[in-house]
């Protein structure tokens, strides 16, 4: 009998994964389900980013093994992009690690920075893959409490630090999956901690211009975050690339060759024309971002229009591509809540409890539909 390793015992399968298999089931026996509980946007990148990917996909070059580290027009690139949305000057040559979207980012750091029984501290409600991977790694997770009345920001006072041993903290603002932005004094707050604690920290940030009313905040606004933090961004959400996996990580140049010493192990380069691709997105002005908003707030407001039928409390100042919505029936129950409605309407939003245990009781929807289909869904609940 072949056994799996004991690591794998310490985690289930990823909830949207096994989610998404339970929703190909129910419309393969003819139900029509509207998925509004996954964050995939369905709008296409700007037609220009198109174009250059096809033709780049001509080039007698474009399917051979790539750099590690990415092309160095591509570097450069996220480096005139720092630049020009953040106001913030990273080295093109030895700052930027280009990745095969984000969330391999939050494998590679974990890979290179905590060995088995260091501590992670981890925002709860946050994302789920910051502790399935610091479970797979065998470290000790000190989750640290978000709330509503708090704007989901930490009381960095209640952290248990101080009998800590830890080696990474996330944080992750615009927030997923609540929406709350973060204004520069408290991101200054934490990176003060940071120092203050000898821990990296870690800035999920793929989330900055969509629907943030607030100016986009790089972790490297704050003098001096290089000396203990990364950034991890993402041209998924920004640009409406989820599929193509374009991601990067930010930070000094002693970082950045750590974690390639774990990334190089794992994959051989990006392909060259998702590459190229990527280049043309960043070199786009905040017109395409305005635009991509308009259709978001009109998106938003539909939801928002349900939640108001079902009685649900949501903030209206909220960032990213979701509506996170509190539950004010007696029964606060989101799993219960997340599965009557499935059935009932045949809509799926997903229940706050799957990032964590202050997520209990809230809802996220997501807004990765066509205004036509988050209409019907609007029409299936009324009716």
């Amino acid at each position: 009998m072949i056994l799996a390793a004991k690591r794998t015992h310490k985690i289930s399968e990823y909830f949207f994964s096994e989610k998404m298999k339970e929703i190909y089931n129910l419309e393969k026996n003819g139900v029509k389900i509207i998925n509004l509980g996954i964050g995939n946007p369905d709008l296409l990148p700007p037609h220009s980013v198109v174009h250059k990917m096809k033709k780049a996909s001509e080039l007698k070059h474009a399917n051979t093994y790539q750099s590690y580290i990415g092309i160095e027009e591509l570097r450069n690139a996220i480096s005139n992009w720092y630049k020009k949305v953040y106001q913030v000057d990273v080295n093109p040559k030895n700052e930027i690690l280009p990745l095969m979207g984000s969330k391999e980012g939050i494998m590679h750091i974990s890979m290179s920075y905590l060995d088995k029984g260091d501590e992670v501290l981890i925002p709860d409600p946050g994302y789920p893959t910051y502790s399935s991977i610091s479970k797979l790694l065998e470290a000790k997770i000190i989750y640290y409490d978000l709330d509503e009345d708090e704007n989901w920001i930490p009381r960095l006072e209640n952290i248990p630090i101080s009998r800590s041993k830890a080696k990474i903290m996330w944080i992750n603002y615009p927030h997923m999956p609540t929406g709350a932005t973060i204004v520069f004094e408290r991101l200054e707050e934490i990176v003060l901690f940071a120092k203050k604690n000898r821990v990296l920290l870690v800035h999920d940030n793929p989330y900055s211009f969509i629907l943030n009313q607030e100016r986009p905040l790089s972790i490297f606004n704050v003098k001096g975050a290089k000396d203990i933090a990364l950034e991890l961004n993402s041209l998924s959400k920004s640009y409406n690339m989820p599929g193509w996996r374009v991601g990067m990580i930010i930070g000094k140049k002693e970082f950045i060759q750590n974690i390639l010493k774990i990334k190089s192990q794992m994959d051989s380069g990006m392909y060259y024309p998702i590459q190229i691709g990527a280049i043309e997105a960043m070199n786009h002005d905040s017109e395409w971002v305005e635009k991509l908003n308009i259709e978001y707030i009109k998106r938003k407001k539909i939801i928002w229009e349900i939640c108001d039928y079902l009685n649900l409390k949501y903030a209206k100042k909220s960032s990213g591509i979701f509506v996170w919505a509190k539950i004010t029936d007696a029964d606060k129950n989101d799993c219960i809540w997340s599965e009557k409605f499935l059935k009932t309407y045949h809509i799926f939003v997903t229940p706050g409890r799957v990032f964590g245990h202050n997520g209990k009781g809230y809802v996220r929807f997501s807004m990765c539909c066509p205004i036509k289909i988050l209409e019907e869904a609007k029409n299936r609940i009324f009716s």
